[in-house]
């Protein structure tokens, strides 16, 4: 290469999510075209570029390099310096280097790119159906790296040599496979496999496929493997083979998610906005709940073969809900074996209830045996687990309520600068996060830690993100629960206790020599930071706080929350009206509780003579005495304020699910029956505190009282629910009002609720508030790890400051 006029060299430093996905050839490209000498690396902050030229190249060069990323790049930083020229006398992609302090963004999974999905369908290409093809702009990246930087000798991939025609794509920068670090082919990449029940080999490559779509139509159950672990399948259409899934899995009436082979098929069930088919189709390829048609509920028709089998979907698919939650394939083999059956599938996690999904086919014959009848594996590892991703569209854009592949561990860029801060995250919906300068890297799902199995994932993934990262925090974020598995780990690992299992060694270390301080953070008050930091926003505002549960600062249950402040403090300005849940875990499971504690509240001891009334109707004589004593002596009865609680309890005031099959399934269910078009809504007040100083009530007795009214009157469901949930905006709208800050942020499980979310956003915007919502950081406790960060860090900044005003 021949350098005209005079020289210069420019060194480009790029920071975010910038390996895997063809970044140094579009730089190799780039420069060449410009005639441009020099080198790029990728280093463990990024990547490193170094360029010899003339003035007007270089400066073009600085601004492509930019304007023109790869379309899978998140680029978060530039920094450049001018250098004085040393004589490079052409551009190379140099080798990786691996020393310094890691920064780089480690990208998400990424759904087959359309390039992929030609070969894969053209007989003439020598990747025709092969499961496993990728390049630099699809295909596995969190699920199979082990070690920083990206190269494929730190990734799972390391076992399977490359053949000589898929090297020379790999080494070619013009190839689009250049340095694609799982690409592969059917000579040298890894292989299909379908095994029975026990774990025995049944066939292998495209017979396999071919067998497990015979037996998916056939009304099997088939565990399939794919990027983060497995999935269950069965017949989206076969009642029977939902029921049995469902059985397996211990989970009776939770929502199922289906996925689809293409747009076409989403429509055939679903309404599908233009902003929905972007997502769907998108490189994220999220569970997408969309809302369903009318036709996507028809019972099974005679004729089918199947008399549970139905032309659109199976009834016990989402049973009472209005939305369908569709998904497209996200790799190649998922798109072969939905072309093989041609109906939509059920592909829940491969898990059961309240565990991890697995993610290893041993382990995965092991503990879903019971339930699949074949397995259809490969000998590509996973690395860790990773769920699919969940949400829904709102406003402008996708809101998450599950963070998972596609989008983690994509860091969340904040306002400021955050130290080393690992975050344990809540009890239920559990995700980790941990602090890196102006991010905040928050893990995958964890999921609920209600077994030995969940917990054991839990310490997985965040001794995974330490050394991820090589992170040595200074300081542990967690809840002030203190019976939450998050929280007693957080306890044991600053005490450096490995009495009950080893410590992550930064973590240990770190604890032992005295560097290691604990930050616990109110829950609702986590909830106030994440959506802050989510909106890369500083200053106060109103977060309206709802949720099911959250442990308070005076001990006890908080739900119904508005808290004044930002991550270095909150005033509590206002909350529900406080009532009693009687035996404390049990009213979760069972919304009549709640509705009986408020009746009580209400009429006194005559309510227990209401048989009129559904949740008192569905108690004995003896439980409603024994629930009643428990209340009014407050044995295992906690004081709430939730607003969760709240929605449970109306629910069964108005006849559904005095016990519910899964948390929220009695709100979702008052939800989806509310009338759009009603505009009514009950008397819901704002009162003082009968305790001088103390936050306002908001008081539900009128609220109830009225419902009651409306009830007896004949008044439907439908129109009752709509009444109620406007009542809540208006009384949400009322504390705006009072507590006067210009800024009012949502957050909590409870704005999982799009009737709530949208009326009280289009409410408070209408009276001049700006309003804060999540969107890729989910509302409901998947959240909480970034708040819990930014508290624990601006209590740190605070206590630096202090110390060097006094020296």
């Amino acid at each position: 290469m021949t350098l005209l006029g005079p020289s210069k060299r420019l060194r480009v430093e790029i920071r975010g999510a910038v390996q895997g996905v063809g970044f140094r050839p579009f730089v190799y490209r780039l420069a060449t075209e410009l005639g441009l000498a020099g080198w790029v690396l990728n280093d463990v902050r990024g990547v490193e570029i170094e360029v010899e030229g003339a003035a007007g190249e270089l400066e073009a060069f600085r601004a492509r390099v930019e304007t023109e990323a790869p379309p899978r790049a998140v680029v978060r930083g530039v920094s450049v310096s001018w250098l004085e020229p040393v004589g490079f006398r052409s551009f190379e992609i140099r080798r990786s280097t691996g020393g310094g302090e890691k920064s780089v963004s480690v990208l998400p999974d990424l759904a087959t790119c359309d390039d992929c999905l030609a070969e894969l369908n053209d007989p003439a290409d020598r990747r025709f159906r092969y499961p496993f093809l990728n390049c630099t702009n699809c295909g596995p990246r969190f699920t199979i790296v082990r070690t920083l930087p990206y190269d494929r000798p730190n990734t799972t991939m390391r076992g399977f040599p490359l053949c000589a025609a898929c090297r020379r794509e790999y080494e070619e920068p013009r190839d689009r496979r250049f340095h694609a670090q799982p690409t592969a082919c059917p000579e040298c990449g890894p292989r299909l496999a379908l095994w029975n029940a026990a774990g025995e080999p049944v066939a292998c490559d495209d017979e396999a496929l071919r067998l497990a779509a015979e037996a998916l139509r056939g009304g099997r159950i088939v565990a399939v493997k794919g990027l983060g672990g497995f999935h269950l399948c069965c017949d989206g259409r076969s009642e029977t083979a939902v029921a049995r899934l469902r059985a397996g899995k211990v989970r009776r009436e939770k929502p199922l998610a289906l996925m689809v082979r293409d747009v076409a098929a989403a429509r055939a069930l679903c309404e599908v906005s233009a902003a929905a088919e972007r997502w769907l189709l998108s490189a994220e390829a999220p569970i997408l709940l969309l809302p369903r048609l009318a036709s996507g509920n028809a019972p099974g028709v005679a004729g089918t073969g199947d008399p549970g089998l139905s032309p659109t979907i199976a009834t016990n698919v989402a049973p009472e809900s209005t939305r369908l939650g569709v998904m497209l394939p996200a790799t190649p083999l998922h798109h072969l074996l939905l072309a093989a059956v041609d109906a939509p599938l059920v592909a829940t996690s491969g898990n059961l209830s309240d565990e991890p999904i697995a993610t290893d086919e041993l382990e995965a014959v092991k503990r879903l045996g019971a339930i699949a009848d074949l397995f259809l594996v490969h000998d590509r590892p996973v690395e860790r687990h990773v769920d699919d991703s969940v949400g829904w569209l709102f406003g402008d854009g996708l809101q998450l309520l599950r963070r998972a592949r596609g989008f983690a561990p994509l860091p969340v860029p904040v306002a400021t600068q955050v130290p080393s801060v690992l975050a344990v995250g809540a009890h239920l919906k559990n995700a980790v996060g941990l602090g890196l300068g102006r991010e905040v890297v928050l893990s995958q799902h964890v999921g609920d830690l209600e077994t030995p199995e969940a917990l054991a994932a839990f310490e997985r993934v965040l001794t995974d993100l330490l050394q991820l990262w090589e992170s040595e925090p200074v300081a542990i974020a967690h809840d002030l629960h203190p019976d939450y598995l998050s929280t007693r780990w957080a306890l044991r690992a600053a005490a450096g206790d490995e009495s009950e299992g080893p410590l992550p060694p930064a973590i240990l270390r770190a604890a032992r020599e005295g560097r290691l301080r604990l930050a616990g953070v109110q829950h609702h008050h986590a909830h106030l930071a994440s959506c802050l930091a989510e909106n890369v926003t500083e200053g106060p505002a109103l977060g309206v706080t709802w949720d099911g549960t959250g442990y308070g600062a005076d001990g006890t249950v908080w739900g119904g929350e508005f808290l004044l402040g930002d991550a270095t403090g909150y005033a509590r300005v206002a909350h529900l009206r406080p009532f009693r849940l009687p035996g404390g875990d049990a009213a979760v499971k069972e919304p009549r509780r709640a509705a009986l504690s408020l009746l009580l509240a209400l009429f006194g001891e005559a309510a227990l003579s209401r048989d009129d009334l559904a949740p008192v109707a569905s108690f004995s004589g003896t439980e409603r005495a024994l629930l009643a004593r428990m209340i009014a002596t407050g044995t295992q009865s906690p004081v709430t304020t939730s607003a969760g609680r709240l929605f449970d309890a109306v629910a069964a005031l108005v006849g559904l699910h005095p016990k519910a099959g899964f948390e929220g399934q009695a709100a979702m269910a008052l939800e989806a029956l509310a009338d759009p078009a009603e505009r009514g809504a009950y008397p819901f007040p704002l009162v003082a505190s009968p305790s001088p100083g103390a936050p306002a009530l908001l008081d539900w007795e009128p609220l109830l009282l009225a419902l009651l009214e409306d009830g007896a009157r004949g008044a439907g469901v439908a129109i009752r629910s709509a009444r109620f949930h406007n009542a809540l905006v208006d009384g949400i709208a009322a504390v705006a009002r009072l507590a006067g800050a210009p800024r009012v942020a949502l957050s909590g499980g409870c704005f999982q609720n799009r009737f709530l979310l949208e009326r009280t956003g289009a409410r408070l915007a209408a009276e001049g508030f700006e309003v804060l919502t999540h969107r890729l950081v989910p509302p409901n406790d998947g959240g909480i790890a970034l708040g819990q960060v930014m508290v624990a860090a601006a209590r740190i900044g605070a206590e630096r400051r202090i110390s060097a005003r006094a020296e």
